[in-house]
């Protein structure tokens, strides 16, 4: 019963999780306050309610409609919120976490891996819209990162040096990128992807990101050949604006990565 009331605390703050992620991936590329400013609708700018932002509840007893302007809302923002409870939930389980024998390294495991699946879902939730790696997301998951490696070296002893690495490989990218937006070059989405990329490492492993490139590009290639087959996608010229530009890789690499984890953690954690 125990167990049972663990994983549903888990399931509750994933979905709180997640309407937070809502306000933070509308927000943040618009440059407005995402903690001290009060939630609002979009729609008619009333400010929201604690009963109005209930995740879960408040999106099925309103009808999926804004309570002040009776517009409706987006059914993505209550899917966000399932989806959000439902990563939490798995990765927990994945973990086989015993509520009367918590191993203290696997319940900083599972905070920090929340911590981090939450920038992820924030990153691929603003890739999805304005296909663009959040920056400022990428420095919350660097800073993340430098705290569970302080954990790690000064608690369970571990080697750190192959973070040092890829976190002195993040920053000379980041000045790299930097230097291209000081020469105002409008494309620095590859840079992105990398510093994307070295994130994922840092806190997974090579393998996991190995898998996680290669599964995002199998999906990606079944993606376009079912959209070209069903002729829903025209073919565009080869020129500065190929399509493959609008292609969001950052928020496939991101749902393979958030997946391969929990399974990975599921069938190490069985044998």
């Amino acid at each position: 019963m125990e167990q049972l009331i663990f994983y549903f605390l888990i399931f509750i703050i994933g979905t709180l999780f997640g309407s937070f992620f809502t306000l933070a991936v509308y927000r943040i590329p618009l440059h407005q306050n995402i903690t001290h400013k009060r939630s609002y609708c979009p729609n008619c700018n009333h400010k929201l309610s604690f009963w109005d932002m209930i995740p879960i509840l408040s999106y099925v007893i309103l009808k999926g409609k804004c309570r002040y302007c009776k517009k409706k809302i987006r059914i993505r923002y209550f899917l966000l919120e399932i989806l959000t409870g439902t990563i939490f939930l798995l990765f927990a389980i994945s973990l086989k976490l015993s509520f009367q024998t918590i191993e203290i390294s696997k319940l900083v495991y599972l905070l920090v891996g929340m911590l981090y699946f939450a920038g992820l879902i924030i990153i691929a939730g603003i890739d999805k819209e304005r296909h663009t790696i959040q920056k400022s997301c990428l420095l919350y998951e660097i800073i993340l990162m430098n705290i569970y490696m302080i954990y790690l070296y000064i608690v369970e002893k571990a080697n750190i040096y192959r973070y040092v690495i890829y976190l002195f490989v993040f920053i000379l990218l980041m000045l790299f990128d930097n230097r291209r937006l000081k020469k105002k070059l409008k494309y620095s989405y590859p840079i992105e992807i990398l510093e994307l990329s070295i994130v994922m490492a840092i806190f997974s492993s090579e393998i996991i990101y190995f898998l996680t490139v290669l599964f995002t590009l199998l999906v990606i290639i079944l993606e376009r050949f079912l959209k070209l087959f069903k002729k829903k996608e025209k073919m565009v010229k080869k020129s500065e604006k190929t399509y493959y530009k609008d292609l969001p890789f950052g928020f496939y690499m991101i749902v393979m990565n958030i997946l391969i984890i929990i399974l990975i953690n599921w069938i190490a954690c069985r044998w």
